[in-house]
This record gives structure tokens, sequence and C-alpha cells, in this order.
């Protein structure tokens, strides 16, 4: 699954540390997320759109059409 996740961080200049510290995870899962190794559960996923204010599909991209 693509995400957005590298990109959003970046643009808070937050490390993947400080991602996995808000969101209550490792680095190591904040990177598989962002490599696309690992997609996250559905519980963290609304956690990661809540901390940014955003809708799930707007970082989360399965590839199919709307």
């Amino acid at each position: 699954m693509k995400n957005r996740l590298k990109v959003l961080r970046a643009e808070r200049d937050w490390s993947q540390a400080e991602l996995a510290g808000r969101l209550d995870v490792s680095r190591q899962a904040v990177n598989a997320i962002e490599t696309g190794k690992h997609d996250p559960s559905l519980p963290l996923a609304f956690r990661i759109a809540r901390l940014f204010d955003m809708a799930i599909e707007d970082i989360f991209d399965d590839g199919e059409p709307a």
C-alpha cells in the first residue's frame, strides 16, 4: 500500500523517532510503514490520520480506483 507518511513527516521536520513517539509505536514500525513493507492496523491508521488532521484515504492509497 502506498502512503504519504514520509512526505507528511518531512513537512513537519519530524524524525521517524519523533513520529513513532507521537503514535506510540517503534521507529522501526514507522520505517516499515513508510517503505511499504508493513501496512498499519486500522487503529494505527486512524491515529496517523488524526495526528495529521487528514482522512485515512488522503494518506494511504491501496491502488484501487475510487
